[in-house]
């Protein structure tokens, strides 16, 4: 982990960003001794987040393979 004094974290802001991406912290370091953690932010992505594709398909054909699934799985 890479510690950066304030001065440093001001004129390298873009680098200091680009070390935390990369490692997944920074501290910078005051005069007063007090430090403080630079992390990324995870992004959360839904499961459910999928690429759609084209399927020639009809909602009641679709509804139709539903039924005859719970129908089978029923049985």
């Amino acid at each position: 982990m890479h510690v950066y004094t304030y001065s440093e974290a001001r004129q390298k802001l873009a680098e200091l960003l680009d070390r935390a991406a990369m490692t997944g912290k920074v501290l910078i370091r005051r005069k007063d001794g007090s430090s403080f953690a630079l992390v990324p932010e995870k992004i959360s992505e839904s499961p459910l987040d999928v690429p759609s594709i084209n399927a020639q398909i009809s909602t009641r054909e679709i509804v139709d393979v539903v039924r005859r699934g719970r129908k089978r799985g029923s049985s």
